[in-house]
């Protein structure tokens, strides 16, 4: 499975960095493309974080799933489309994934300072610890955003 980096300066990894089979802690949902789906996407990753005690970056983890749902809502899933959300923790990341069955990369844009919008992968990258995209074995593609992560739970 192709997969690209497009994190922090310097990231040279072509693949997820958490390991096959580490996972501690999975759980996905799938969504409906309508404009309520990125906070939908938010409560379903705060109730998970909360019930994991996984709150320490909360705030960055929320605003990414909502960049990434809302481009595949936008740009990914066609009229009557589904988004799954998926959330892996295993012992040194939280992933956060968005899957939609649209072909076309996510690209981060240059935008004007007077732009409303085309700033959603510019905060991803800026707070994640590492994004990327990669080819699903159906149609579409995930993009995904990792968050290193102390090793005990918050309380």
């Amino acid at each position: 499975m192709l997969s690209t980096s497009h994190g922090k300066p310097g990231t040279l990894a072509l693949a997820p960095t958490h390991a096959p089979g580490a996972d501690l802690e999975r759980r996905r949902k799938l969504f409906d493309r309508r404009r309520t789906t990125p906070g939908a996407a938010r409560r379903f990753v705060a109730e998970t974080l909360t019930q994991w005690g996984r709150t320490e970056r909360l705030d960055d983890v929320q605003l990414c799933v909502s960049e990434l749902a809302t481009n595949a809502i936008l740009h990914g899933a066609p009229s009557g489309g589904l988004v799954l959300v998926r959330i892996t923790l295993d012992d040194i990341q939280l992933r956060i994934e968005v899957h939609d069955s649209g072909e076309a990369p996510p690209l981060r844009q240059h935008v004007p300072a007077t732009a409303e919008t085309g700033r959603g992968l510019l905060l991803v990258s800026a707070l994640a610890d590492d994004w990327g995209v990669e080819e699903r074995g159906g149609p579409g593609k995930c993009v995904w955003a990792a968050f290193q992560h102390s090793t005990a739970p918050t309380c």
